[in-house]
């Protein structure tokens, strides 16, 4: 019997290295692929952190952990959020008339922390994100100016 409450956690906690499939039975290409995204995303992270904020190569790294984990959130509301007769017609097959496995109070935390933490992070994200292509492209457009008056007041 597959539980909604632990498949809600699972994603939660592990869903960004694709674990919550294999406890459902869907470890599939997506599943495998997973981990890849969200160690480059911690790889950011890490860079950032050793080198400032200033590092381009993490802008790029950290939206990827940031997706990822916000992409579990959403996967684990609609894991909780999912009918009891969806959930074993597709996680409990074998049972389908079979009240167990559906929506407790553990669920209901599950999806108010998913709801939290999902929107959470991706603001964050999308926040960093456009802050540093607009800090970029602010760096870039004072670059050329500044050569042009050196070059200007040398001749």
């Amino acid at each position: 019997m597959k539980n909604k409450t632990v498949a809600v956690w699972l994603t939660l906690t592990l869903g960004a290295l694709g674990l919550h499939r294999l406890y459902l039975g869907r470890y599939n290409w997506i599943a495998k692929l997973s981990p890849i995204p969200t160690l480059l995303g911690t790889y950011g992270v890490l860079r950032a952190r050793n080198l400032g904020v200033d590092d381009q190569l993490s802008w790029v790294l950290i939206p990827l952990l940031g997706f990822m984990l916000a992409a579990c959130a959403l996967n684990a509301l609609i894991f909780g959020l999912m009918s009891l007769e969806k959930w074993n017609a597709r996680y409990n097959p074998e049972q389908p008339d079979s009240p167990q496995g559906g929506t407790n109070w553990l669920t209901v935390g599950g999806l108010i922390v998913a709801l939290g933490l999902g929107t959470t992070i991706l603001m964050a994200t999308l926040a960093f994100s456009i802050q540093r292509t607009f800090e970029y492209q602010m760096q870039e457009d004072k670059a050329p100016a500044t050569g042009a008056l050196i070059k200007k007041s040398a001749d």
